[in-house]
């Protein structure tokens, strides 16, 4: 079981609107004037005690909640600092969720296309990619591919991703080009899985406003936590500019060496920083783990019986169960 803090932030009833409004394609006013307005309207209310309009609204809150409940959750997964098993966590989560009869979508956002090769793509040689949909503002249908998993698929990194962080700048809403591609598919999917670039640059931005929940693994290892303040005030800003509702979910333990007193002692750390936010399903530090990628596999076909596929799979239940929970 999964111990998390309510969520924090607005009221639920202007994001949802947003999000509702955005899905069927309507104009989208600023979070700060849907947010100001909507206390305007709330106070109107409770001076002219019309409990009928009060009944109406509550009505009309309910189904639009239920249509944002039959959404896709899409859910980031970040660390500026690399080499911390962020895209081995982005791949097999992905393929768990998938295993476990979810509709999964992963986007690899990261330039170094690490996402896209561990599943067995050669991303020198595909023709479009994630760039495509984001500076050339091609439909994300036309990039997506399936794998050799069923119910994933994967929206590919090729080579010119790694000039877009240059090439956003100048382009128009450049800090949500991701999210609304994604909105194109999101009805598709159960979970999309961002594997974001190891920066706090656009890419990173992109990733966080189009997403609902964040995930952050962190190695259990000395410098583990440099850089982590950072993170947390880049997801932050994002939650005050740009994505009131983006939620942390949690913090995922990996490369963990229950050998190494040292990891015992960053695991400590770790719940100054996120206080009932980590995750029961540790990841080991396994050959197996570090292998399945050179093989373009994810652990789940490499190695299902080994200790960091068992870790992933426990994974991908406790998250399941978090939305059960909600």
């Amino acid at each position: 079981m999964f111990f998390f803090v309510p969520r924090e932030g607005l009221e639920p009833s202007w994001s949802l609107l947003r999000t509702s409004l955005s899905r069927v394609r309507l104009p989208v006013p600023p979070s700060r004037l849907i947010y100001i307005c909507s206390k305007l309207y709330v106070i109107y209310l409770s001076l002219s005690k019309n409990y009928k309009i009060v009944r109406y609204l509550k009505l009309l809150y309910n189904v639009i909640r239920l249509i944002v409940l039959y959404m896709g959750k899409i859910i980031s997964i970040v660390n500026q600092k690399g080499g911390v098993g962020k895209t081995t966590t982005s791949v097999n989560l992905s393929v768990y969720l998938a295993e476990l009869g979810k509709r999964v979508l992963l986007v690899d956002l990261d330039p170094q296309a690490n996402a896209t090769s561990g599943l067995g793509f050669e991303h020198r040689n595909l023709e479009f990619g994630i760039y495509q949909s984001l500076v050339d503002g091609k439909s994300i249908h036309e990039i997506i591919k399936r794998t050799v998993q069923d119910g994933l698929k994967i929206a590919p990194a090729t080579l010119d991703l790694a000039g877009a962080g240059v090439e956003l700048v100048s382009l128009p809403d450049r800090e949500f080009r991701l999210s609304r591609s994604l909105e194109e598919v999101r009805e598709d999917f159960d979970y999309i899985i961002i594997d974001g670039p190891p920066s706090l640059g656009l890419l990173t931005v992109n990733s966080l406003s189009a997403s609902d929940e964040v995930i952050i693994p962190i190695q259990s290892e000395y410098y583990a936590l440099e850089g982590l303040s950072q993170l947390l005030e880049t997801i932050s800003l994002v939650q005050g500019n740009l994505k009131p509702n983006l939620n942390i979910m949690g913090a995922v333990i990996t490369m963990f060496d229950r050998r190494n007193k040292l990891s015992e002692a960053v695991m400590n750390e770790l719940y100054q920083y996120f206080p009932n936010r980590i995750f029961r399903s540790i990841i080991p530090r396994t050959v197996r783990l570090a292998e399945a990628p050179s093989y373009g596999r994810s652990i789940l076909h490499y190695d299902p019986k080994s200790k960091g596929a068992k870790a992933y799979k426990s994974l991908a239940k406790e998250i399941i169960n978090i939305e059960k929970e909600k």
